[in-house]
């Protein structure tokens, strides 16, 4: 699997009932929107690093036929504190890829997902004397 290709998701063995069931489930992951392989990596390394650092505790994926979301949360009982957006309806216009504040304030909007991860990164700055 190279790093361009999306993650793909499929139905358990021994969930389904008939192959009609399999192919709806097969053509529904088909046309939703996924995070690819290298996006995944990208954001649960950022993710791994707030954790570490005592910020975020839980996280959330979803996806769908317009857009993939992943969400941050501070605890798993709250709303989500950011929300990393895919939405490549975008792609040509603003950028595919945004953060968006628990508020529904969009933080950052672009083509690419480092800079796009890069308003959530704190930054220390020494003070000059």
């Amino acid at each position: 699997m190279s790093e361009a290709e999306p993650i793909q998701l499929s139905p358990r063995s021994g969930a389904g009932s008939s192959s009609s069931s399999v192919s709806f489930a097969h053509s529904a992951i088909a046309s939703t929107v996924l995070f690819t392989r290298k996006e995944l990596t990208e954001i649960l390394d950022l993710y791994g690093r707030k954790v570490a650092a005592g910020e975020w505790r839980d996280y959330a994926i979803d996806f769908g036929r317009e857009k993939a979301v992943f969400s941050v949360f501070r605890r798993a009982s709250e709303v989500p504190l950011y929300r990393i957006e895919k939405n490549p309806r975008l792609a040509r216009r603003q950028g595919a890829y945004s953060v968006i504040a628990a508020t529904g304030l969009i933080l950052k909007r672009g083509h690419d997902l480092a800079r796009v991860l890069g308003v959530l990164e704190k930054t220390v700055r020494l003070a000059a004397v």
